[in-house]
């Protein structure tokens, strides 16, 4: 059986929620493990949340509002959760998203996204260029 480039094994995967859902996004409820790849963490009024997705970050942080603290995302490249300001993504690649048309893959190191970039395609943003293009998903 094919795996989604996404997945990862429960044994890879970082879950920094906590509860008896803590391995399903908290505003979708996608599985974490099977979207691991494109997941992103924040702290929202004191509590840990970990999402599918950007969109979903989106959504929580921009529409639904609250103190939103300790951004992360999940690097590709090490698959461990890196503060957004160090990530570089690479957005609209021919590898599928998660929630949106538009896929966003981050990375740590900018080497590694590049190469990825010249396989599949994209364009290298920051967070808040790939958090911009997500809030297009909205519109």
């Amino acid at each position: 059986m094919a795996t989604m480039f996404q997945s990862v094994s429960p044994n890879e995967a970082v879950i920094l929620q906590k509860g008896e859902n803590k391995e399903a996004c908290p505003l979708c409820g996608m599985n974490l493990i099977k979207f691991y790849k494109t997941t992103h963490s924040a702290v929202v009024n004191g509590v840990q949340k970990q999402y599918c997705s950007i969109h979903c970050l989106y959504d929580d942080k921009t529409l639904r509002g609250g103190e939103v603290k300790e951004i992360k995302v999940v690097a590709v490249d090490t698959l461990q959760p890196i503060d957004v300001k160090n990530a570089t993504y690479v957005v609209g690649s021919k590898i599928r998203g998660t929630m949106s048309m538009t896929s966003q893959y981050a990375f740590s190191d900018r080497a590694k996204a590049i190469e990825f970039q010249k396989e599949n395609g994209g364009d290298l943003m920051n967070f808040d260029q790939a958090y911009s293009v997500a809030s297009k998903d909205f519109k």
